[in-house]
């Protein structure tokens, strides 16, 4: 059974930097594409960054230049520093990944339950 599992979330001041973790456990054979999803209050999810398994990361307008997305697959762990935060950053942060548990079963996309980051202006 696979998991992701978010930490790192928490309360900032404006202009501050937070680390957000993502760790895939369970049963994993392989780890395409790792992304960063974020949700404020009565707004639809969006997304902030992906990862492509081989490829150029991409980001959202709103988070270019302040967000890095990065992943260690040794540790199935995806990052998101956050650097510069702004009001509007304040969000309900989900973890997702598209992971193959064996070989067996197809890829499928998996979601982390979130972690909240609230930045203070």
């Amino acid at each position: 059974q696979v998991q992701l599992v978010e930490s790192g979330g928490g309360l900032v001041q404006a202009g501050g930097s937070l680390r957000l973790s993502c760790v895939a456990s369970g049963s994993i054979l392989s780890i395409g594409a790792m992304a960063w999803y974020r949700q404020a209050p009565g707004k639809q999810r969006e997304l902030v960054a992906a990862l492509p398994g081989g490829g150029s990361a991409n980001y959202a307008d709103s988070v270019k230049g302040r967000f890095t997305i990065s992943r260690d697959n040794a540790k199935n762990t995806v990052y998101l520093q956050m650097n510069s935060l702004k009001a509007e950053d304040t969000a309900v942060y989900y973890c997702n990944a598209d992971i193959r548990p064996s070989t067996l079963l197809m890829p499928h996309n998996y979601w982390g339950q979130g972690t909240q980051v609230t930045v203070s202006s």
